[in-house]
């Protein structure tokens, strides 16, 4: 009975700490969950301050062009109101020289000489009219809205070398690598700069290594990375099958266990694109992905100081799926499996990126 009563309060104790471990699992997740809203609406608050900026620029920008408009305008205004004036004092005096002309059978020679003073009088008045009111003489200040255009192109050339912001800042955690020729599968031709992996049909007699998979189409990096963030992107153009991923060095080589797969086993994460389905793997659980377009570039961060592993398509870097591992135990390597030809449709190789060469300094 003592030895059941010591197990039972040690079972108590034992659940007590669980108890209190499940307790700060949820804070730090409700922590986690505040932070990283906190963060979000920071993010928020600068885009729109940002789009208040450009909004007030263009409220300033519009009123001065505007006002110079409103000046032009009125100025041709005014002097379209001087020539109808004019028409219509030359209405009115041919309307006085019809009349003059019915009342009089025969014109004398004073109403001649009258009728070719005023006559000179009006032509005068005419060319002096046509020569003030010119329109050529009315512009915009065509050079200053040029030198706005102008300035408008240099900012928008300058916000877009700023976005979108997290391709800049994941362009800015590439790292070189290069895929290790000693791990590949006997089926897999791996370039001599270690930039690609392509699927061949004949069996290469190499060395059967420790470290090389024999049986899944497997094969990782060079390097292997303990801190930091890195980023790489793999080109996957007229792939029909590809899985891409980041493994730790203890993922099994041989045999036909499960665990050699890329993301069936724990010690690694990756992407597969199969039969146009794409599924996220981890731990043998699969999740399916919502996308249908066949991606061309494909890009895998991992940042190890959260413990995190993230697939994007690289044109737009948009997210694709991102796998949280708390806490990496180990360093980590690129991993990538280019699949069998399937008949020839799948023959194309995966290209690493801007890849090192396997003879540089690691």
């Amino acid at each position: 009975m003592e030895k059941l009563e010591k197990h039972q309060e040690g079972l108590k104790r034992q659940r007590e700490a669980v108890k209190y471990r499940l307790k700060k699992l949820a804070a730090r997740q409700s922590e986690i969950t505040k932070k990283s809203s906190a963060i979000k609406e920071s993010i928020v608050r600068k885009y729109q301050e940002i789009q208040a900026v450009l909004d007030e620029d263009l409220r300033m920008t519009l009123s001065h062009l505007e006002m110079e408009e409103r000046a032009v305008v009125s100025t041709l205004d005014g002097l379209m109101e001087r020539n109808c004036s004019m028409i219509q004092d030359i209405e009115q005096d041919l309307a006085r020289l019809t009349v003059a002309l019915d009342q009089t059978l025969t014109p004398s020679d004073s109403f001649f000489s009258y009728a070719e003073q005023q006559d000179m009088q009006t032509e005068d008045r005419v060319m002096d009219l046509l020569s003030t009111t010119d329109p050529s003489s009315v512009n915009l200040d065509e050079a200053k809205a040029e030198q706005i255009l102008s300035l408008t192109s240099n900012m928008l050339l300058l916000i877009r070398s700023q976005t979108p912001i997290m391709k800049k800042l994941i362009k800015s955690y590439s790292s070189d690598v290069c895929l290790d020729p000693e791990t590949a599968h006997p089926k897999l031709i791996i370039s001599h700069q270690g930039d690609s992996a392509t699927y061949t049909n004949t069996w290469q007699q190499l060395p059967d290594l420790p470290g090389r998979f024999d049986t899944t189409l497997n094969v990782i990096s060079l390097q292997a990375f303990s801190f930091g963030r890195h980023y790489w992107e793999m080109d996957v153009t007229g792939k029909t099958y590809w899985e891409l991923g980041i493994t730790y060095p203890t993922i099994p080589r041989k045999g036909t266990t499960e665990d050699c797969w890329l993301g069936r086993g724990g010690d690694s994460w990756c992407v597969e694109f199969f039969d146009g389905e794409y599924t996220a793997w981890h731990g043998g659980v699969p999740r399916q992905l919502t996308f249908t377009k066949r991606f061309c570039r494909v890009g895998v961060m991992c940042s190890l100081p959260a413990g995190l592993v993230t697939f994007l398509e690289a044109d737009k870097m948009a997210p694709l799926f991102s796998f949280c591992a708390g806490t990496f135990s180990d360093c980590l390597h690129l991993a990538l499996c280019p699949g069998h030809d399937h008949n020839g449709t799948n023959a194309n190789p995966i290209v690493i990126c801007s890849a090192l060469s396997p003879t540089s300094d690691l």
